[in-house]
Parts: C-alpha cells; structure tokens; sequence
C-alpha cells in the first residue's frame, strides 16, 4: 500500500464515506485535533513506567481513535460501521482520577506547569486536549454529535492534569505554586 494517494494535493481529503472536503473545514481540524492529541500522548507514554497506567494509556489512544472515527464520519452516511463509545471510559478515566488524588498532596492553590519533563509533558497534552475539545464543541455547536465524545474529551483533560501531578510526586519533584500579584 502505497502511503501517497496524492488526492489530497489540491487541499482535500476524503471522509469515511467518500465525501471529499476542503481540509480547512472545521470536521477536519476537529479530528486533527484529536489526533494531534493521540500522537502526543505517544511522547506522554514514554514517561510511564508502570505496566497499569502503560496499559490504560494504550485504551486512551485507542478511544481517540474511535473519537476521530467518528469526526471523520460522513455525516448522514447510512451503513458505515463506527465503533461505540461507551460513557464506561469516562467512568475509567474517574476511577483513575480519584485513585491517583488518594495519593496526592491536596491541591489548595494553582500550580504552573512544569515540575519535571514527564510532568511539563503531560500538562502540554492537556491543553492540547483542550483545544481538541473547543474544537469538537464548535462542530457539535453546527451538527449532532455523541455527547459521550465532548465528556470523554473533557474528562481526559481532567485525568492528564492529575497524572502530570502524580508524575511529579512520584518523582519527589515539587509542584511550582502560582503566585498571583
């Protein structure tokens, strides 16, 4: 197979259904978005070192793929076969959350980013979740999509914020508190 189609040259792409589309379309940026994001939770993977998480991470990215499946849908194409996205994730991902915060010093104050590389890495694949989600809320703002897409997306950003503390902790590395005026 060859990795070049070269249809894309003129500033199209095709979308899981045939319809080709300009690549600037908000479709487009919303699962470029989200795969921006998988690609860098790649990086975020090299951190980890316990099985557990190694394990959970590789569920992550295999359901933003799932999410970007469902970007990339044709919309109102009938029989494409998309993959579920179960809300059990979103419970996952809480599960996660809450068993990581056990641990955890309480957070009483704002922390800046950073702490150590592992740390400072996870924080960027948080805010690049962010704009993967402000992205896919201005296309649901246009057309219907799985509410289970933004929730999950919105609670991952929540899970990469406690895992870049848990980086840090395990690490004895201090969290840099904001200091405002």
């Amino acid at each position: 197979m060859k990795i070049y189609t070269k249809t894309g040259d003129a500033g199209t792409t095709a979308l899981y259904g045939g319809l080709r589309l300009s690549k600037g379309e908000l479709r487009i940026e919303a699962y470029g978005s989200v795969d921006e994001l998988n690609s860098f939770l790649g990086l975020v993977a090299t951190f980890i070192e316990e099985k557990e998480y190694m394990d959970l991470m590789v569920d992550i990215q295999s359901r933003l793929f799932d999410i970007g499946t469902h970007l990339a849908a044709e919309p109102g194409k009938q029989n494409l076969v998309l993959p579920e996205i179960s809300s059990t994730k979103i419970e996952l991902l809480e599960e996660y959350i809450d068993k990581m915060n056990e641990v955890l010093p309480e957070l009483k104050f704002f922390i800046l980013p950073g702490g150590n590389k592992a740390a400072a890495t996870c924080h960027i694949a948080r805010t690049i979740c962010r704009r993967a989600e402000r992205c896919v809320v201005r296309l649901a703002d246009i057309e219907k999509l799985d509410v289970v897409i933004l929730s999950y997306l919105n609670r991952l950003s929540d899970f990469l914020f406690v895992l870049a503390r848990k980086f840090a902790y395990d690490a004895n590395d201090p969290e840099v508190v904001w200091k405002g005026r």
